[in-house]
């Protein structure tokens, strides 16, 4: 019983070599499809924090001349949009609209004892344009609170009187300036308002704001804060439901802002249900609008060729500056980085962006997609399965069914985890197979004690065929993951940290345990070893080694600015750059090694390093937010600039080796 089914489980590699060809096969259409999607927009949008601009123009001389020259200026640079935060009060009397007192200020000036018990705010407007502008805003927006609101007027100016302190009334949101919104649109600025869920959901008033939005040509808002509008209220009264309707309704979309700490809640359930009108934006803080030109104009440029970011968010502050003895801002910083010398915009356009206000992604989805996909998830359980024959014979099958299993539960449960965990399972599989066969395929050849020369083109059919092997896990990553939710990083893929370990461990286990001989005998052999001095230096400088690398992956890793102008390098000669660790030193590391493992058995051990190139080739398409096309062209170069170095490290080795035969009889005498 035994014998026959390791029998049918030995068999039945061919027929799951065959479902990974047909999922192979079914990924290409669904391919297609993303690369068309990531091709439908190609408009940039630069965004301007308005109220960054007004404070920095507050600490000059004459702060309207300044803001109109930078405005003006920004415009000139590219900028072509003004982000503007929801008003109060207190921003219109800082912006000299409004002039507020309280009820002890107003009985002072006439000359009257004050109420005992009243504390009330007194607002009177600069002018008649102000007060046409402003008072209807405010009326509505208190009274909605339940605030009392009621003409007055000081010296024959209009105003209001708010029937609340004005700290309280300070604090209370209103539509953007309406007044400061005419004046940017009359100098070419879209605008990008920013709101916040500080209020009860008022859908009325929401419905007016984004009306109002619509007749000044508003196509996306950007939240501030930590939740959506309407989300605190959204139990009570379904808000965010209703918003998402009016967002529909004046046809508005919203920026996700990328690598936030933690997202804002509801943004997903809003942009789910405005079928996600969403694109991706970059903010720029304060802080490091002060880095240098090229650096900036670095970041803009591969944000939207690398990460499919559609908007740019750019602050600046007021600093003091004591070397200089002046108040000092960013603007000239950021307008030099996206005009002369840093031509940030230059070189968006050189990839094909053009300045506008930004659009989404138009999704294609064909139909026969669905139908695909269920093909791909068969080829994925395959490949997974091939995987663990390799390892453990006997559950090939197993694997397979418990995968199907599996696979349907999920499904049920939670399609989008099913998915991911699919795709992880291919991402980890491809690269483990590859190195397993490259593993065998060396011990083989070895055996045939090849020439030197037969040995350099074993060695670089081998690297294809391994490079080969490990990107066919790529298409079932793609094909699984082919969702705007994934592009837009409101759905992330996760356990990717696994596809940087996995791939590497399984490779080591390969090569110390299955030598042809039985794996309990090696792991007993290992257990007898004498633990020395030097197993302990090793094991500490490979643990070291795995913790340096493992943060350098992900987002979280940090790079030295050295690296940093390294990478630019490689960016300006190539248009893309490569990994390091790919090009530098997994592949050369595997020509090299592979080369000398066909010759000399222990250096079969120099593949386990290598392995990691073949992961990293990989993980690189799991990033769903960069273009699929950018990221084959990233891994295409790798393989050939590591090609190129491997060669050398090859004829490197083969001159010292000559050298080593030659001069090491006399330094022995």
């Amino acid at each position: 019983m035994y014998q026959k089914w390791q029998y049918w489980n030995t068999a039945s590699r061919k027929w799951l070599w065959i479902l990974v060809a047909l999922g192979l096969l079914a990924s290409i259409p669904v391919i297609a499809d993303r690369v068309k999607t990531e091709s439908s927009s190609k408009k940039v949008e630069i965004v301007f924090d308005y109220r960054d601009l007004t404070e920095a123009a507050s600490y000059q001389a004459h702060p309207q001349d300044y803001l109109n020259e930078q405005l003006d200026r920004l415009k000139q640079a590219g900028v072509n949009s003004m982000a503007m935060y929801e008003s109060t009060l207190d921003d219109f009397r800082k912006a000299g609209r409004v002039v507020t007192y309280t009820t002890q200020n107003v009985a002072d000036l006439e000359k009257r004892l004050s109420p005992a018990n009243e504390n009330f705010t007194y607002v009177v407007f600069a002018d008649k344009e102000n007060a046409e502008a402003l008072k209807p805003l405010i009326e509505r927006t208190f009274t909605s609170l339940g605030i009392n609101v009621k003409p007055w007027s000081y010296q024959g100016q209009e105003g209001v009187v708010v029937e609340t302190s004005p700290e309280d009334a300070y604090l209370k949101p209103m539509q953007p300036d309406p007044i400061a919104m005419k004046q940017l649109r009359s100098k070419g600025f879209f605008i990008v308002p920013r709101m916040s869920d500080s209020l009860p959901y008022n859908e009325e008033l929401t419905e007016e704001m984004l009306a109002s939005f619509q007749q000044n040509g508003v196509k996306r808002i950007l939240f501030e804060g930590d939740s959506v509008k309407g989300f605190t209220d959204n139990e009570k009264k379904h808000s965010l439901a209703a918003f998402a309707k009016l967002l529909n309704k004046y046809d508005i979309g919203l920026a996700a802002i990328e690598n936030l700490k933690k997202p804002q809640a509801g943004f997903n359930r809003l942009a789910y249900d405005i079928h996600y009108n969403v694109v991706r934006l970059y903010s720029l803080s304060d802080k490091d609008s002060t880095l240098d030109v090229e650096t900036l104009a670095d970041r803009f440029a591969l944000a939207t060729k690398d990460r499919n970011i559609r908007m740019l968010y750019l602050n600046t502050a007021p600093t003091r500056s004591v070397a200089e003895a002046k108040v000092k801002d960013s603007v000239d910083n950021l307008i030099h980085s996206l005009g002369e010398p840093g031509n940030a915009v230059q070189r968006m356009e050189k990839k094909g962006f053009e300045l506008g206000q930004a659009e989404p992604f138009q999704v294609v989805d064909s139909s026969i997609q669905r139908y695909l996909k269920m093909v791909v998830v068969l080829g994925a359980l395959a490949f997974f399965s091939i995987m663990v024959s390799y390892f453990v014979p006997a559950l090939t099958l197993l694997a397979f069914a418990l995968g199907l299993v599996g696979s349907a539960g999920l499904y049920v449960l939670n399609s989008s985890l099913m998915e991911q965990g699919l795709a992880l399972l291919a991402a980890i599989s491809g690269p483990t197979i590859a190195m397993v066969i490259a593993v065998r395929t060396i011990r083989i050849k070895r055996e045939q004690e090849p020439s030197p020369g037969q040995r350099l083109v074993q060695t670089l059919i081998l690297y294809v065929q391994t490079a080969i092997l490990s990107l066919a896990a790529v298409p079932f990553v793609i094909a699984l993951l082919n969702s705007i939710a994934y592009s837009l990083v409101l759905n992330q893929f996760r356990g990717v940290s696994l596809l940087h370990v996995v791939p590497i461990f399984l490779a080591a286990v390969y090569i110390f345990f299955y030598r042809g001989v039985s794996i309990r005998e090696e792991i007993s052999k290992l257990l007898r070893t004498p633990i020395t001095v030097l197993w302990v230096v090793v094991l500490a400088i490979i643990g070291a080694a795995g913790m340096y690398y493992l943060s350098r992956t992900g987002n979280a890793g940090t790079v030295s600015n050295t690296e940093l102008v390294f990478r630019n390098f490689l960016e300006n000669a190539f248009g893309v750059r490569p990994r390091n660790k790919e090009f530098l030193m997994a592949h050369p590391l595997f020509i090299a090694g592979a080369f000398l493992a066909l010759k000399y058995r222990k250096a079969i051990y120099v593949l386990i390093i290598a392995a990691i190139g073949q992961a990293s080739m990989v993980d690189t398409f799991a990033h769903i937010h960069s273009p699929a096309a950018l990221s084959l062209s990233r891994g295409l170069l790798g393989l050939g600039l590591g090609l190129l170095l491997g060669i050398i490290a090859i004829v490197a080795w083969q001159v010292l080796e000559g050298c080593w035969k030659k001069w090491s009889p006399q330094l022995k005498r």
